[in-house]
């Protein structure tokens, strides 16, 4: 007989609703049969022992010790016409009612299949109202409002909600409209929006300088060149372009604006396009300025996100004991497994569009991260605002980075390196020049079977199926609360949850137990705890992390504004904010009265 791994009526629920297999009447009759379904497909792509395999994938899956990405989870072996990866950035948008539409159509056969996509609308010429041309632009945001208006149709009915991320150049002429986009409610529903942030326009906001907002000339119609005729010279997706100045504003008039429509709306957020370039492991032929919706995995145009994360509860031996502990050889053998599954997933997939297919078979892309962190540290009885949960939390991320690494590399061996690699380049990146010399060298020598193997998701419906561990990396949103999730179209279903650890914590100690300090919620922490575990993290972590600074509504504007640049100045390649406000509504929200915040990002 087997034993139903789930706690709680809603992770069974987010199982029945989402990933449980149906097929002419028939369902899976409980996750264990999911799981096998998964290793299953998994392992038929291994060109032998494929019944070990499975058998592996299996134990890898079996009670969430690790947790692959919703699309994995629901679409492997069923034969359904869908993509396993979660997310994809779409192709450049070029200045023709054509390109506009065929990029269009590229987005809805890709959420039509599960994946959410990213966009970077800096390409799209600035509305020009004074214009008497024939094919005078609309401007990026009311070109969004289409791709609004279709992730609404195509996704009514769906129970999983459709999710695009929105980017713009923080010089476009329009980005001052782009900022102020989501204060009303009703626009750009389905979107999250970030501002590109360059370090030139950072060190402008720094010196009080003058930013100029300006577009690449050729792009231009001959008769806005003519009312613009001021010129700048600006690095363009990668290239140096002479860009016609549309007009000036203070660096920190912008900046400004940028904060305080985070402030009111908890959007837009902020990508350090600069920095994430510069350590891109494939800086050498791609230019990034885009992300997935949630912003974990800053890609190339048409690439993919490849998802999963290590269930860090699951590794925590004697909890809530002086002598709690992490069994790290269990961390470094999940990550060496997860490797191997994630990279089977790139030759297990379907794709919606070839283009697609070209650049993940190319890159070999994935995304290994965690989840649980928050609770885990709790178990093992540190505050997560603490130098001891900060050091923790960099070993165990050192640990799975190198791990990772070392099986990357030991896949390429066996199965061949990704087809973009070249190895001098490569090897010269700055990322893998942080690496271990014994890994580099194994590059060297080997090759490597995958570009990017690290990258920490938000990981929220994930957690939920794991019995309500913490998501990710953020600390606990509130120990006990309400969530309101999506089941079939509009339907929502309210739930009453209470924390994993607090539970265990009853099971073990008692209801009557005092709680120890440890146990501390979001709302308890300040900004400065969040990007602290943020900037901890991120050395060890080649693509990105998903991480919302989620602050009380109480707080003041004078104490939220400098978050964003702090950000900058830790080394963070991306941040977002959550204030609880009118704009956005909230998903999660506390049993008690007390006002806190949620998460933004579908």
């Amino acid at each position: 007989m087997i034993t139903s791994p789930f706690e709680l009526p809603l992770s069974e629920q987010i199982w029945d609703s989402r990933y449980r297999y149906r097929h002419d009447g028939w369902k899976e009759p409980n996750i264990e049969t999911s799981w096998h379904r998964v290793a299953n497909a998994l392992a038929s792509v291994e060109p032998s022992q494929q019944a070990r395999w499975e058998a592996k994938f299996l134990t890898l899956l079996r009670d969430f010790r690790f947790l692959p990405g919703g699309r994995i989870l629901a679409g492997a072996g069923t034969g359904r016409e869908v993509t396993l990866f979660n997310c994809f950035v779409m192709g450049q948008i070029n200045n023709s009612l054509e390109s506009i539409f065929d990029s269009l159509k590229e987005g809805a056969l890709t959420m039509r299949q599960g994946g959410g996509v990213g966009y970077d609308f800096s390409t799209l010429r600035p509305a020009d109202p004074g214009s008497e041309e024939s094919d005078a632009a609309p401007g990026p945001v009311a070109l969004m409002q289409i791709w609004d208006s279709m992730c609404d149709a195509l996704l009514s009915t769906a129970a999983r909600r459709g999710a695009m991320m929105g980017t713009l150049r923080c010089d476009h002429p329009d980005i001052e409209h782009f900022i102020e986009a989501k204060r009303a409610p009703e626009q750009l529903r389905n979107f999250n929006l970030s501002v590109l942030i360059s370090d030139e326009f950072m060190q402008a906001v720094e010196k009080d300088e003058k930013w100029p907002l300006c577009f690449p000339a050729e792009l231009l119609p001959e008769g806005t060149r003519k009312r613009h005729p001021g010129s700048v010279r600006k690095e363009w997706a990668g290239t140096f372009r002479d860009c016609h100045i549309f007009h000036e504003m203070p660096a920190r008039r912008l900046w400004e604006r940028i904060t305080r429509a985070a402030y009111d709306t908890a959007e837009p957020g902020v990508l350090f396009i600069d920095r994430i370039n510069r350590d891109n492991n494939l800086g050498y032929r791609e230019w990034i300025s885009a992300t997935n919706p949630c912003g974990e995995i800053p890609l190339p145009p048409y690439g993919a996100c490849d998802l999963g994360s290590i269930n860090l509860t699951h590794f925590v031996q004697a909890p809530f004991e002086p002598e709690a502990k992490l069994d790290l050889d269990g961390i470094r053998e999940t990550a060496a497994l997860a490797v191997r599954l994630l990279d089977n997933v790139i030759d297990l997939s379907q794709f919606p569009i070839p283009a697609q297919r070209e650049q993940s078979r190319g890159s070999r892309r994935i995304g290994l991260g965690i989840t649980g962190l928050a609770d885990t540290l709790i178990m093992l009885g540190l505050h997560y605002d603490s130098e001891g949960a900060r050091h923790c939390a960099a070993s165990v991320m050192e640990i799975l980075c190198h791990a990772a690494y070392h099986a990357s590399v030991d896949l390429a061996r066996e199965k061949g390196p990704f087809p973009f690699l070249q190895k001098e380049h490569y090897l010269s990146r700055p990322f893998i020049q942080r690496l271990p010399a014994e890994i580099r060298d194994k590059i060297a020598r080997y090759g490597i079977r995958n570009s990017h193997l690290l990258a920490i998701a938000p990981t929220g419906t994930i957690s939920l199926l794991a019995n309500n561990i913490s998501s990710g990396i953020e600390p606990v949103f509130d120990f006990h609360y309400r969530r309101r999730i999506r089941i079939h179209g509009e339907q929502q279903l309210d739930f009453q949850l209470t924390d994993y650890a607090l539970r265990h914590w009853w099971e073990m100690k008692g209801k009557q137990s005092p709680l120890p300090k440890t146990f501390v919620s979001a709302r308890q922490l300040p900004p400065q705890a969040h990007l602290a575990m943020q900037a901890t993290l991120q050395p060890f972590v080649d693509n990105a992390i998903s991480k919302t600074i989620n602050v009380p509504e109480s707080i003041p504007f004078e104490q939220f504004r400098t978050i964003y640049h702090e950000a900058w100045h830790l080394g963070l390649k991306g941040c977002t904010t959550y204030r609880p406000n009118r704009v956005r509504g909230e998903v999660l929200s506390p049993t008690e009265e007390t006002p806190v915040a949620c998460c933004p990002r579908p």
